[in-house]
């Protein structure tokens, strides 16, 4: 038998070079990633931004895409209007949103569900409540616009709207005229006695107690009111503004 023979040194050239191989091209994507992590940290962190609320779609397209159930339609949109505050990354404050574009929203969502109270609840009660007097004047006149539609089922938005224009915005003739309207119009049974009266008291605190024995007039001569306490209650109080009257 022959000797095996010691391989050709070519051959183990080649063998040395394939060992070498796979270590140099770990070393090449060592050095990318590396050169890869680095440009990531040299580069200034992505800041959210907040988008701004886009325009109220027409009625007639919202109404296509009910689908034959308009209320389940305004469900969907007055969350989508309400959650418009917060966005990935990012918190809105009210008092920076577009609140036009908000109230052409909420006319929306009442348009497609008129018997829905939410929108006017969170114009009063929610977007009604910023420190800017300026948005929360404009939601208060939505609520106003939208009371005479529905007075009976609205009255308590407006109610809210003039103790907010008397206590947060100290605009008494403003709250009057509210108060005044729920007053006019909203005549059913279920109007609450307080929220036919709140005028009266709005008078009051504008010293314009002829006005308040007036009011109070009025309602002892409408026939509106059968409940005795109501009437001993505004007899009462007429009795006490004309005493003080006299003084």
């Amino acid at each position: 038998m022959h000797a095996a023979l010691p391989p050709a040194p070519r051959h183990a050239a080649a063998n040395a070079v394939s060992r070498r191989a796979p270590r140099a091209v770990l070393l090449a994507v060592l050095l990318a990633l590396t050169a890869q992590l680095l440009w990531q940290a040299s580069r200034p962190p992505v800041q959210a931004r907040a988008q701004d609320l886009p325009p109220a779609p027409a009625l007639a397209t919202l109404q296509l895409a009910a689908l034959g159930d308009p209320v389940a339609l305004s469900k969907a949109t007055m969350l989508y209007v309400q959650g418009f505050d917060e966005q990935a990354g990012i918190s809105i404050a009210w008092r920076d949103m577009d609140y036009r574009k908000i109230i052409a929203w909420l006319q929306r969502v009442l348009d497609l569900d008129p018997r829905g109270q939410y929108p006017l609840l969170a114009a009063s009660e929610v977007y009604g409540a910023v420190t800017d007097p300026a948005h929360a004047r404009l939601m208060l006149d939505f609520v106003y616009a939208r009371f005479a539609e529905d007075p009976n089922h609205r009255w308590p938005w407006l109610a809210h709207a003039a103790l907010v224009a008397r206590h947060r915005l100290h605009d008494l003739p403003l709250a009057r005229r509210y108060a005044a309207a729920i007053r006019q119009q909203a005549t059913g049974a279920n109007v609450p006695p307080w929220a036919r009266e709140l005028e009266i008291f709005i008078a009051e605190d504008m010293n314009e107690l002829d006005s308040a024995r007036a009011l109070i007039g009025g309602l002892l001569r409408s026939g509106q009111i059968t409940d005795p306490h109501e009437l001993q209650f505004l007899s009462e109080r007429l009795d006490q503004l004309n005493a003080s009257h006299k003084r």
